[in-house]
């Protein structure tokens, strides 16, 4: 008895640790929204929204940075290179990321993050020898720039309303400070700069041509200001209009000896000491500029960085949206990015390169609003748009597919408008069709491969005025189940033509819903698993059908329908299934990881434990081949590897590693690769005696741990890993020394 619960607790543990191998993790994001920049001798520091991004002018290459390598600030909004050539990043959140060049390291500085403070946005970083000046939404910090210690925190100025939002700091023997309500300037001699009347304040009673004041320079020894309606110049007591610049955005200045850069939302103004003139327009939303000698004039867009050679920005998603993703037969990942004016046509990442599909690169797309993609057997990429029909994508181009050139009839308000939110293939790689909230009420479609049109209606729909249909998936049994969100008869929806595509009378059609036994009516997402059963993701939960096949059967059928405990409660916005039948849930506290049927949550990755830069999981896809899983969230993806691996077809050699083992007084996991589904695994010594027997995960890869049957250790030597089926048909070994240290 006493062997079997070791035995029990081993293969408990082995269970676990095989469930938490999570590798190789990595960010992407789109880095094309430059907020702030800063250069350096051979190149230039880029905060952006999808993190930061370094470019080397010299070999013309880009480093990014997000949070796999160490950045946890999103969403950065300032940058500044200190004394010690460190690279400090602001995020609109509060946080602060100091990167070291020399030790390839981030170090984060979470006070302003944690604090009770409700805007906590790092709008402007500047350096004054050891001192790091923080321009924030409530004032203004200085941080050590050795330490990284708090120096002080300013919260008001003179007269100003306290925790006012700084923009810029100034500093040279004085602070200077650009806030919403004007300029803040130390008095001299004032020591602490705490004490409100520390500090000279200016507004529009004092000539200022509006409170908002953007950026401060000295240019020629006059301090100038940078305002929502112009530029102003001080005199020492007041504020008059400085090159005739009235009502215009001022949104940088720079100086550069005897030349005055100003940045307006579509210019770049040059002023040499004589003349102002316009030396740029610019067509993208600029937010910075700066000049250097060996590189020109440098300004941040929401399109790149803008140089005199071109646009600057790393390969990457077209935007942080990915609302739909799939991977395709060649392990290609594939992205929606949205629905009306915010898509961006679609994305393919091959491992190592983004491209764009959209209008600009395709005019064939017709719309950038692809909101569904989805691929079939023959690695065909179907995407469905928001209005426009959706378009077939394979090795001999894009054709589209619009209620012009097919039986599809959009929505009530405009019979061409055709949104499709979902596809899927059928039994006889059949493609079907989910057409959004349609005037003629058939919202499934058939394209059979041989290109024949057929349309269903599902009698148990009940429409809403912003009604949206979501998921579709085809059981084993040929049975169709969607959602229906946004209003109208919220919940499942399933359909069945019994394969009689013209023939109405036959068809098995209902809804599912709370009264049904769904946990909720808000249903989000859909899943059918390897042994056939239904999952069903909720606002409150996972629900599961176990016999979806009883629809065919009964015109009112009583599904059995149980709950996973382990996640109630959880908004499930995805599911996907691994090759090893584990569910994977995309929710709005994280990623959770359920076993094959529920009743274990194996594994719960957010924000806190794992480099996903946000906890709201928007989507999920898995590259079955290799394990590895996308996962989509509000503000990026993320991939990460698993042993969740596809069996290989039939026995062609193991791949034993690490090889050899090294162990010391704790177990080591070792990898056996290049299994057929449900292995077996015996572990013998080179004389045939058996050590340890397991059963594989499922998939391509099993894990032993270095232990006996009786969980000691084993010892030095040689052993044969014998691999077989469960029939005992298909044999392979292999083998592995082990070096006890």
């Amino acid at each position: 008895m006493k062997n079997i619960i070791s035995i029990i607790v081993l293969l408990t543990l082995f269970s676990n640790a095989f469930a938490q191998q999570q590798t190789n993790w990595k960010n992407y994001a789109n880095m094309e929204k430059v907020n702030s920049l800063a250069i350096v001798e051979n190149g230039v520091w880029a905060a952006t929204s999808g993190g930061a991004f370094y470019y080397d002018f010299t070999s013309n290459a880009y480093e990014t940075y997000t949070k796999a390598k160490g950045l946890l600030g999103r969403n950065l909004v300032s940058t500044a290179i200190d004394r010690y050539n460190k690279v400090w990043f602001g995020s609109a959140n509060g946080t602060i990321d100091v990167y070291n060049p020399q030790s390839g390291s981030f170090r984060s500085i979470l006070d302003i993050y944690n604090s009770d403070k409700t805007n906590k946005s790092i709008n402007n970083i500047s350096v004054r020898g050891d001192s790091i000046f923080i321009s924030t939404d409530f004032g203004i910090s200085v941080i050590d720039a050795n330490n990284y210690f708090f120096y002080d925190t300013y919260f008001k100025f003179g007269t100003f309303t306290s925790n006012i939002k700084v923009n810029h700091t100034f500093i040279t023997d004085l602070i200077y400070a650009a806030t919403q309500e004007g300029v803040a300037i130390q008095k001299p001699g004032a020591l602490n700069l705490s004490a409100p009347e520390s500090w000279n304040v200016y507004n529009q009673s004092n000539g200022l041509p509006t409170s908002i004041v953007n950026k401060l320079a000295f240019y020629n020894g006059n301090l100038i200001a940078a305002t929502n309606l112009g530029l102003s110049i001080f005199d020492g007591n007041t504020w008059q209009t400085y090159l005739g610049l009235t009502n215009i955005k001022i949104l940088d200045i720079a100086a550069d000896g005897s030349n005055l850069y100003l940045l307006t939302p579509d210019k770049v103004l040059l002023y040499d000491g004589n003349s102002l003139n316009e030396i740029k327009s610019i067509s993208a939303n600029p937010t910075q500029l700066a000049y250097s000698n060996a590189n020109g004039l440098i300004i941040s867009t929401n399109t790149g960085i803008l140089t005199d050679s071109g646009i600057l920005a790393p390969n990457g998603p077209a935007a942080n949206q990915f609302p739909n993703m799939i991977v395709d037969k060649q392990g290609n990942l594939w992205s929606a990015s949205g629905k009306d004016i915010s898509g961006k046509g679609l994305y393919k990442f091959d491992g190592l390169t983004w491209e764009t599909y959209n209008t600009t690169n395709y005019p064939e797309l017709y719309s950038n609003a692809y909101y569904s993609v989805f691929c079939s057997s023959n690695n065909t990429i179907y995407a469905g748009n928001w209005g426009q029909g959706f378009v077939k994508i394979n090795s001999d181009g894009i054709v589209r597919y619009h209620a012009d050139n097919t039986p599809m009839v959009g929505i009530n308000q405009d019979n061409k408008f055709v949104v499709i939110p979902a596809f899927a293939e059928d039994s006889k790689n059949n493609l079907w069709i989910l057409n959004l909230r349609p005037a003629d009420k058939k919202s499934l479609y058939l394209l059979t491969k041989d290109s024949v049109w057929y349309s269903f209606q599902n009698p148990s729909e009940q429409y809403g005025d912003v009604s949206e249909f979501k998921n579709l998936v085809i059981d084993n049994y040929g049975t169709k189940w969607y959602l229906m969100t946004n209003g109208g008869g919220l919940g499942l929806y399933y359909f069945n033509e019994r394969g009689t595509y013209n023939n109405e009378s036959d068809d098995a059609y209902g809804f599912v819903g709370k009264t049904q036994g769904l946990t909720s009516n808000s249903v989000l997402s859909i899943a059918v698993d390897r042994r056939g059963d239904v999952w069903v993701g909720t606002n409150l939960g996972v629900n599961i059908i176990t016999n979806p096949g009883i629809v065919l059967n009964s015109t009112n059928p009583q599904l059995k329908i149980s709950t996973s405990f382990s996640v109630r409660q959880q908004t499930i916005n995805a599911i996907i299934v691994d090759p090893l039948n584990q569910k994977w849930l995309g929710t709005n506290q994280g990623l959770m990881l359920l076993n094959s049927d529920g009743t274990q949550l194996l594994k719960t990755l957010n924000t806190k434990n794992s480099f996903l830069p946000s906890d709201v999981i928007t989507s999920l896809a898995i590259d079955e081949k290799t394990g590895r899983i996308y996962v989509g969230t509000d503000e990026g993806l993320t991939s990460f590897d698993t042993p969740s691996i596809l069996p290989v077809e039939s026995f062609n050699g193991l791949t034993i590693f690490p090889n050899p083992l090294k162990l010391n007084n704790e177990p080591k996991l070792v990898t056996i690769d290049g299994l057929i589904r449900n292995s077996d695994i015996k572990i013998v010594t080179v004389s045939g005696k058996l050590i340890r027997q397991f059963s594989a995960p499922g998939g391509r890869t099993a894990f032993w741990d270095g232990r006996d049957e009786n969980g000691n250790l084993v010892n030095s030597g040689v052993y044969i890993v014998i691999a077989y089926d469960q029939e005992g048909n298909n044999v392979e070994t292999g083998k592995i020394a082990v070096i006890r240290e």
